[in-house]
């Protein structure tokens, strides 16, 4: 039997500028840390000075906070560009594969990662930064009372998942796994912002998505937290791409995602602890 903790749902506000308020810690406090965090990356260059445009194939679910450091990253660096590639880590993985021209690849599980590790396509080994747990995201009031994972199996109840190709659909499954549930979802969707969005766009009466979409999408959803969860939580490992045309400024840029300055932000929008 469940806990009222384990069945309570809670509207996920998000404060008013939370992405700006970040940014704006980050500028306060550059000049003094950005060489301490270039410094955690041993395999950076110390000497050089990032110049030119960095090309970042990332997890969708990153794409609030990785915006905020791109932008951070180009106030730091004069003359520097960051340009994003946000997907479904399997889809950017494959890209990645194919031969796409990209400097950085943060994937949203390890299993996505090895995808470009075995393929040799990764300089060097990757580094996980961030870790990231599943909620239900219900309609704004949460109409269909869904306090469990259970309650997402109900008749007449319209539940989209991430397809299990990718990191948040592997992790849900391995969730309704431990619940001993099965689920026929009305759709599968590519990526978890494309998840999310049918919930916001009322097509859906709930998603399972990680708990920092419930986070960037404020009263448009509500949240609920399931402890199934805690055995499905993604690790989320970051890499330089071998054929990167500029590994300077990429190492840079991954130095500031684990620098103090980059955990901050990644916390502020949700994102647990390596």
């Amino acid at each position: 039997m469940m806990t009222r903790s384990m069945r309570r749902t809670r509207r996920v506000l998000r404060p008013a500028g939370t992405g700006a308020a970040a940014l704006l810690a980050l500028s306060a406090c550059s000049a003094s840390s950005h060489s301490a965090g270039a410094a955690s990356d041993t395999s950076g260059s110390a000497s050089s000075k990032p110049s030119g445009t960095v090309t970042v194939f990332a997890a969708a679910s990153l794409q609030e906070s990785f915006t905020t450091l791109g932008k951070e990253f180009e106030r730091q660096h004069s003359g520097t560009r960051v340009r994003f590639n946000f997907g479904g880590s399997d889809t950017l993985a494959a890209s990645i594969t194919s031969g796409a021209p990209a400097d950085v690849f943060a994937a949203a599980s390890p299993k996505t990662m090895a995808t470009v590790t075995n393929a040799g396509d990764a300089a060097g080994t990757p580094a996980t930064f961030v870790r990231n747990q599943l909620e239900i995201a219900t309609l704004p009031g949460n109409p269909g009372k869904v306090a469990s994972l259970r309650d997402l199996t109900k008749p007449g109840l319209k539940v989209v998942l991430c397809d299990r190709t990718v990191p948040c659909g592997a992790a849900a499954q391995k969730a309704l796994d431990a619940a001993h549930l099965t689920l026929t979802p009305v759709s599968y969707e590519q990526d978890v912002k494309s998840a999310l969005n049918k919930v916001e766009l009322k097509e859906a009466d709930a998603a399972v998505v990680y708990k920092t979409d419930v986070h960037t999408a404020g009263d448009k959803v509500e949240g609920v937290e399931f402890p199934e969860s805690a055995k499905a939580v993604n690790d989320y490992p970051i890499a330089l791409l071998k054929n990167s045309k500029n590994a300077g400024a990429a190492k840079a840029f991954i130095a500031l995602v684990r620098s103090a300055e980059g955990q901050k932000v990644l916390g502020a929008a949700g994102f647990l602890k390596p």
